[in-house]
C-alpha cells in the first residue's frame, strides 16, 4: 500500500475514531460501511484495494451520510454491479452526486486528479455529461455555501497534510466552460 494511503488512514483516524467511532481500514475487495456490532466495538468504513481514489470516494460516502444511516451496513444504500439498466443507471447517479463533488473537493485538497465515475461499463449506454455537470455544479454550491461538517473538517485536515488549495473556479470541465 502506498505510503500517501497510510498518511490518508492515520489522518482520518486521528480525527474520527474517538468523536464518530469510526476507523479507516484498508480492504481487499469491494469498499463497504459496516457499522458497530457485537463482534466489532468501532465503525468500519472499508475502502478498496488501498487506492488513495477510493479512501477519497468512501470517505465522502460517510460524510454525506447522516447520524441514521451511518447505523447501516453500506449506509442503506442500493447497488447494483455494472450492467445496470438505464433507470437503475440514473437512480445511481442522482445518489453519487453529492458523494463524488466531495470527492473532488477532496482530491484537490490533496493535488490529485479527481474522474468521475457514472461506474457502468457494460450497462445501458447513456452520455454521462450531465451527470458530470451535476457533480461539477454540486462541487461549486458546496464551495460557495460550506461543507458539511465532517466533510469540512477532512478538506481542511486534507489541505494541512498534502498541501492543496480549494477555489470554486478549479471545479468545471474543459467541455463546460464557455465556447465549448
Amino acid at each position: 500500500m502506498e505510503e500517501n494511503v497510510l498518511r490518508l488512514i492515520s489522518l482520518f483516524n486521528s480525527l474520527f475514531a474517538q468523536t464518530y467511532n469510526t476507523q479507516l481500514i484498508a480492504g481487499t475487495d469491494e469498499p463497504v460501511y459496516l457499522p458497530a456490532n457485537d463482534q466489532v466495538a468501532y465503525h468500519q468504513l472499508v475502502f478498496a484495494h488501498g487506492h488513495f481514489a477510493s479512501v477519497l470516494h468512501e470517505v465522502a460516502h460517510w460524510c454525506v451520510a447522516g447520524p441514521e444511516r451511518r447505523l447501516l451496513e453500506d449506509f442503506g444504500y442500493w447497488y447494483r454491479p455494472d450492467g445496470r439498466t438505464a433507470q437503475q443507471q440514473a437512480e445511481f447517479e442522482q445518489v453519487e452526486v453529492k458523494p463524488q463533488a466531495l470527492e473532488w473537493i477532496f482530491a484537490r485538497a490533496c493535488q490529485r486528479q479527481f474522474h468521475a465515475s457514472a461506474d457502468n461499463l457494460s450497462g445501458t449506454k447513456t452520455n454521462d455529461r450531465p451527470f458530470r455537470m451535476a457533480v461539477a455544479k454540486q462541487a461549486r454550491t458546496y464551495v460557495q455555501q460550506g461543507l458539511p461538517e465532517r466533510a469540512e473538517l477532512w478538506a481542511q485536515a486534507l489541505q494541512k497534510e498534502f498541501g492543496g488549495q480549494i477555489k470554486h473556479q478549479d471545479f468545471y470541465w474543459p467541455d463546460e466552460l464557455p465556447g465549448k
